[in-house]
């Protein structure tokens, strides 16, 4: 598998035959609403769309995993699987096929095999999705908020997990991403061979109110040490922006 973090929530993968784009968010800027003056994203550098999609994969109608002027630029005969609220989004931009699913619902794509999970609740009726991606012997997890649903627990291992590995706070509000002993937690359920980190900055331009006030919790040095404690060989990986990653059984490969 080869897997490409293209900065915040955005990913590329290639899963087997298949290029998937996960969360994208490639042209022009992230905001919420109309509150630039709270929170408001730029790319440092232009991406361009990734040529070759043959599916999308959105985790959360969030602007940030489900950003539509970016989804404006796709070609609408890509069939896009996403959670309910992503799924009313894309449906309503006019893709041909867009499948929702809940949680524990499977869809096979070509040669892959996608299943929902339990992911991130916003407010308290609107539930988000995890996934995980199975292709021949090779699996995967998503999870970008490390929200992590507990029948995962008697799931059985996972080759690669991609979720936050460290925690993201705000005063008041508390944690926004779930890392540090969520992703200890999470590792000794699933036992994967290496956990990458995703939902971080990278070279993005933040303005506004919020980013002033996020506040990283721990490093990923300690908490390596934190699994080698817990008896767990895991590799953890900070991605590096526009650089893939070669994941084979032995390890990675940049």
């Amino acid at each position: 598998m080869q897997l490409t973090w293209l900065e915040s929530n955005t990913w590329l993968w290639q899963l087997g035959h298949t290029r998937v784009l996960v969360d994208p968010w490639l042209v022009g800027r992230l905001t919420f609403g109309s509150t630039p003056w709270l929170f408001a994203a730029e790319r440092t550098f232009p991406c361009e769309m990734p040529a070759g999609v043959e599916l999308i994969v959105l985790s959360q109608g969030l602007p940030d995993h489900c950003h539509v002027p970016t989804l404006r630029q796709c070609d609408r005969r890509i069939p896009v699987i996403g959670s309910a609220s992503a799924a009313k989004i894309a449906q309503g931009l006019g893709f041909e096929t867009v499948i929702t699913l809940a949680p524990h619902d499977t869809y096979c794509w070509r040669d892959v095999t996608i299943q929902a999970t339990k992911g991130a609740t916003i407010g308290p009726l609107q539930q988000e999705n995890g996934y995980l991606f199975r292709w021949g012997d090779r699996t995967l997890y998503y999870e970008p908020h490390g929200c992590h649903d507990p029948w995962l627990k008697s799931y059985g291992t996972v080759d690669v997990v991609i979720t936050p590995l460290l925690s993201v706070r705000l005063p008041l509000l508390g944690t926004i991403l779930n890392g540090g002993e969520t992703a200890l937690e999470l590792a000794q359920w699933l036992r994967p061979q290496q956990m990458i980190g995703t939902a971080t900055n990278g070279s993005l331009i933040l303005r506004g109110v919020l980013p002033s006030l996020l506040s990283v919790a721990g490093s990923l040095s300690d908490l390596q040490e934190q699994f080698q404690t817990a008896g767990l060989m895991t590799q953890l990986i900070e991605p590096v922006a526009y650089r893939p990653l070669e994941i084979r059984s032995l390890g990675v490969e940049a």
